[in-house]
């Protein structure tokens, strides 16, 4: 996966990651982004997102089963490398609760990704305490916006799952 650092990122791209990392674009982009992120990977054939086209994310278009309802979900995130496969981390916008692919993936570990065109099944785990830290120090260094959303999450503790490919 070749990604670009927030610094070293194309300047309209590290615009587009500044402003989603405030309040405001935590305002606009919460009740719209996935919409725009289903359009785009509509439109692509499932190939790209609107988060990765705006922002120059490596994103993961992870579909999940729903916990309760048992229907395939799909949402596009961050995507981390990581040597089994991908990570993504649960911050949801800095929201108390965790985001709802993260229950899902709770019940459900066994995934669909899609990331740079290529598409493979997964099997979902939390990352370790470790993992987790480099996780985190990996996806901050491509944008900003996770260490205002973990003050912002207040109490809860923002996880991160391991998409390990079959």
């Amino acid at each position: 996966m070749s990604v670009r650092s927030f610094d070293d990122a194309h300047p309209f791209h590290r615009v587009m990651r500044r402003v989603a990392a405030t309040k405001a674009g935590r305002v606009i982009f919460r009740p719209t982004a996935h919409r725009l992120d289903h359009l785009v990977s509509r439109l692509s054939g499932g190939k790209y997102s609107f988060a990765g086209i705006a922002a120059g994310f490596p994103t993961v278009i992870l579909t999940t089963t729903g916990a309760k309802s048992g229907i395939p979900r799909t949402v596009a995130l961050l995507g981390i490398s990581h040597p089994d496969g991908v990570a993504v981390v649960a911050t949801n916008y800095g929201d108390a609760r965790h985001p709802s692919w993260y229950y899902n993936l709770k019940a459900n570990p066994l995934a669909r990704v899609t990331l740079e065109g290529a598409t493979w099944d997964a099997t979902a785990r939390l990352a370790t305490p470790d993992e987790r830290e480099e996780i985190w120090a990996r996806g901050v260094n491509l944008y900003p916006g996770p260490t205002k959303e973990r003050v912002w999450a207040g109490e809860r503790r923002i996880e991160a799952f391991v998409l390990e490919r079959h």
